[in-house]
């Protein structure tokens, strides 16, 4: 099946394991939602991820979802840039999650990072979305 918005596939993905309580669940690879996988990992969302290749050439990455006292650590993850509708913002008006309680995950030119990265970097791109 094609998937227009692969993203999008992979927020709905942990948004629906995590509303099951699920430990783990997996999604088709590619690079940009490796990197974003990286960046939930590294922000402390997610407990972690592999990628699983197939013998036909696919490729695979399985998520581990992360609890806290019985309660998913991500409430809430929205896509902001869609396909219809990209999102661009300027180094000096990034997006504050929740006061600054939450991320947005960006695509800059340096690469994808959180939105106190960028701000850091002095860098603006796309809002790819957003996590509390």
């Amino acid at each position: 099946m094609a998937v227009n918005d692969p993203l999008g596939d992979l927020i709905t993905r942990i948004r629906n394991a995590a509303a099951r309580n699920k430990p783990k669940v997996s999604s088709p690879g590619s690079r940009l939602r490796t990197s974003v996988l990286e960046v939930l990992k590294s922000e402390g969302y997610i407990r972690g991820y592999s990628t699983v290749e197939h013998k036909d050439g696919r490729n695979e990455v399985e998520i581990e979802l992360k609890y806290f006292e019985g309660e998913p650590a991500i409430r809430e993850i929205s896509r902001v840039s869609k396909p219809g509708r990209r999102v661009y913002v300027s180094a000096r008006h990034l997006p504050r999650v929740n006061n600054g309680l939450g991320i947005a995950i960006m695509s800059t030119p340096k690469g994808v990072m959180a939105d106190h990265a960028a701000r850091d970097a002095n860098v603006g791109g796309e809002v790819l979305l957003t996590v509390f």
